[in-house]
């Protein structure tokens, strides 16, 4: 049967010379290369033959195999070079026009391959970088002149070939390792990495390493080896020795191309190998014996320093070194600190020595450090070093035997009573010194010491009951000092216990209380005594109501409630309310017993239903009557009175003073009836004033020239001023009047009383002015001046026409 099928679009490669490629490729050699080069095998889409019926079999042909392009990168042109020709079937219709989509062609990176539209011509239009991009995927499209789609698309891929164009780079310019000394042959050390930017399934992006050099050669120039493919670095052999080589340096290279240095590109790094401490040098003490001296009774004193040589890392556990005394010290008088800076040893007295009993000391030090030796490493003989101390004799203060030394007496000793002989001991049994005594502290000032042997003795009575016993027990220090150079003393303390005797009262408690004056069962008085002693002389106490006079027993009545307390009521059924003092005789238990007559001072008053003294009562008991409580009523009335006069006058004082007419009359005041009003300038003419008439004068040589009667208002005369008259110092109140007129007729011829001053100088207001001089004016009036022109000014001159306007009443 007849098929109607659509042509297929060719893929042909046509023969090309050119740095590219140089081959002819037909059908079966494209076919072999797809097999060979195995690369991801395309198929054409099948098409169906159409038929009559959708379930009939048809004949299908197999598609063609589109096989890779290979590309190699970094080409050298020239550029655009054609890679194949894309042909369909019916490629001899004029109208089939061809493209390509896909990145590379118009998609990013766009402009690398293009097509001939009318030949299907394809180009690689610039060199290829496999390290960019490493392969492409085009689509070819057949189309006609209308643009209808004649050829199913096809998928192109274009590999990019692999060129060695990369050298092998190392992650770090310098890699920093490190490994202990004294480690065995074949102990990994490091590992070096370099990678390749090439194809890593082929030999451009295969890495090999190698060591090019190592610094120093000691104690070999090959200490290290590296693994040529993982770049492990390991010790090969022995000897690694941080007190001799403390840090190699190995060059190390990386070539690609499998290590091949004839085709290969190469690289180096640098590592830095630290070779680690380890323990293997014991401390080892500079001599063998060392010396010293120190004073006796001193602590915390160097005697010698130890110096020690350890050749191993400074300042590390297998350098730092500890120090211990292993004989000589059984009393432990002495300790080896190790300086932190200079790891030597400080010998250290930490317990007082005595010359006396211990003039030198012998000590063996043993050495070692903080971490434990490397194993096979022995001790050094050096270790252990002898130390000589020398003891030095100083003069010891004296010492008591026994201090502080108690002692037991009965107070109330009478003074000169010998207490007990405190005397100190001088430790220099090898110097003779005389020991002296006195007195530091005694704060009652009861005893005295005898100054040569140390005898004490009371100066007064000794009283257990003072404020300077403490539990029984006084303290007082003596001072004990020799005559050697320099002088030493020592303190030393006694104390004495003093037994209580019955040698206080006791006393009643309390002083005060309040009753009820009608017998009642809960009204009653709970009574104690204090003594000021202690057991056996204190309670229980014993009280008792005295015969005398007859009235306290008749009224009160006392009962026991224990040893130490009593109770006191009214004996009788109703007692006037007031203020009672009744003596108690209150008995302590001592032997003998002492008594004392003591005083309680009870306030009887009425009560209310519960017992409680009422307000009246309370008042009454406190022994103020009625005539009591009305003077002292009468008494704050009295003083509130005088208050209440004394703020009237104040008022009125105060009104009376601000009532005091003036000096003149109040219509004639006229302080405060003087208007300032704006000022709105003058005209043209005085814009021409002469400002130097303002000026003050730099000398007065001007003003003393004038003639006689010719003087300014504005400059102070240059004569004697006037005389005023003096007021007397307890003037007649008939004088006050002549001695102001007199001093009103002194300043109205006084020639130099103001106005003379710069405060009258005014502005020049121009020629013409009606106005007269205001200088001639006079404190006085003349008489003769006429002022009734001022009530014509209106009414803000009435005040000036009021004051010299004038008439009767002036």
């Amino acid at each position: 049967a007849a098929t109607n099928r659509k042509p297929k679009l060719l893929f042909t490669l046509f023969t090309t010379h050119c740095p590219f490629f140089s081959f002819q490729i037909g059908f079966e050699e494209m076919l072999s290369r797809v097999w060979e080069s195995q690369p991801r095998v395309i198929k054409f889409s099948r098409r169906h033959q159409r038929g009559s019926s959708a379930n009939s079999l048809r004949r299908q042909k197999r598609d063609w195999v589109i096989p890779p392009i290979n590309v190699p990168e970094n080409g050298r042109g020239p550029f655009p070079n054609m890679l194949v020709r894309i042909r369909s079937d019916q490629d001899r219709d004029p109208g089939i026009r061809y493209s390509i989509t896909g990145a590379g062609a118009d998609q990013p990176p766009s402009g690398i391959y293009n097509i001939d539209p009318i030949s299907g011509n394809m180009f690689v239009t610039q060199p290829l970088d496999r390290e960019e991009r490493a392969s492409f995927h085009l689509r070819a499209h057949a189309v006609d002149m209308n643009g209808n789609q004649v050829e199913n698309p096809i998928d192109l891929y274009i590999y990019v070939i692999d060129m060695n164009d990369n050298r092998p780079e190392f992650q770090n310019q310098v890699y920093n390792g490190s490994v202990a000394e004294g480690i065995k042959p074949g102990s990994s050390v490091m590992q070096v990495t370099a990678t390749d930017s090439d194809d890593s399934t082929t030999a451009n992006g295969m890495v090999r390493y190698r060591i090019l050099s190592q610094t120093p050669h000691s104690p070999i120039p090959n200490m290290f080896a590296i693994n040529m493919e993982t770049g492990d670095i390991s010790t090969v052999a022995a000897g690694l020795d941080r007190e001799k080589v403390s840090q190699y340096t190995i060059i190390v290279q990386a070539t690609d191309m499998e290590g091949n240095l004839n085709f290969g590109l190469s690289n180096t790094a640098t590592a830095l190998i630290s070779i680690t401490d380890i323990n293997d040098n014991p401390p080892e003490l500079t001599v063998g014996t060392f010396s010293g001296q120190v004073p006796e009774n001193k602590v915390n004193v160097v005697v010698t320093n130890l110096t020690v040589v350890d050749r191993d890392q400074p300042h590390s556990p297998n350098w730092n070194a500890v120090y211990r005394i292993v004989s000589g010290d059984p009393s432990g008088h002495f300790t080896v600190r190790t300086n932190p800076i200079t790891n030597e040893g400080m010998l250290t007295v930490v317990k007082p020595v005595d010359f006396e009993m211990n003039r030198a000391f012998m000590l063996t030090v043993v050495v070692s450090n903080q971490a434990h030796l490397a194993s096979g490493i022995q001790s050094s003989l050096q270790s252990t070093a002898g130390v000589t101390i020398s003891v030095q004799d100083v003069n010891e203060p004296p010492v008591f035997p026994v201090n502080p030394k108690t002692i037991r007496f009965e107070e109330g000793v009478p003074a000169g009573t010998t207490l007990t002989v405190f005397a100190a001991q001088d430790p220099d049994h090898f110097i003779h010194q005389i020991v002296r005594y006195s007195k530091l502290s005694d704060p009652a000032n009861w005893l005295r010491i005898n100054r040569t042997n140390g005898q004490i003795t009371t100066m007064a009575l000794l009283d257990r009951e003072s404020m300077y016993v403490k539990n029984n027990m006084y303290e007082a220090t003596f001072l004990a000092y020799d005559n050697g150079s320099p002088q030493a003393s020592g303190t030393g303390t006694l104390q004495i216990y003093l037994i209580d005797v019955n040698d206080n009262a006791p006393v009643l408690i309390p002083k005060e209380a309040q009753i009820c004056e009608r017998a009642r069962p809960n009204s009653r008085i709970n009574i104690t005594a204090s003594d000021a002693d202690a057991e056996p002389n204190v309670g229980p106490f014993v009280f008792e109501l005295p015969s005398f006079p007859a009235s306290i027993r008749r009224n009160w009545t006392i009962s026991r409630l224990s040893g130490d307390y009593a109770q006191l009521r009214l004996k009788i059924p109703y007692l006037e309310a007031g203020v009672y003092v009744i003596p108690v005789i209150v008995s302590d238990s001592g032997n003998p017993p002492l008594s004392n007559r003591s005083m309680i001072r009870i306030k009887v008053c009425p009560c209310d239903n519960n017992g409680d003294c009422s307000a009246t009562g309370a008042v009454a008991a406190a022994g103020l009557g009625t005539g009591a409580i009305i003077a002292i009523l009468m008494c704050i009335i009295i003083l509130l009175s005088m208050v209440l006069l004394f703020v009237v006058w104040m008022k009125r004082r105060e009104k009376e003073r601000q009532a005091k007419p003036l000096l003149i009359d109040p219509e004639d005041d006229v302080r405060d009836n003087i208007l300032k009003y704006d000022e709105e300038g003058g005209g043209e003419e005085d814009q021409d004033y002469d400002l130097s008439q303002l000026q003050q004068p730099e000398s007065l040589d001007h003003i003393i020239s004038k003639p006689t009667g010719v003087r300014r208002v504005d400059e102070r005369p240059v004569i004697a001023e006037s005389q005023y008259p003096v007021r007397p110092s307890v003037p007649h109140p008939g004088d006050i009047g002549d001695f102001i007129n007199d001093g009103l007729r002194a300043a109205d011829n006084d020639p130099t009383a103001p106005p003379y001053d710069s405060l009258l100088v005014f502005d020049y207001e121009g020629s013409g002015s009606t106005a007269g001089s205001v200088s001639s004016l006079n404190s006085t009036s003349s008489g003769d001046q006429d002022y009734d022109y001022l009530n014509d000014w209106g009414p803000r001159f009435k005040k000036l026409a009021d004051l010299y306007g004038g008439g009767a009443d002036d």
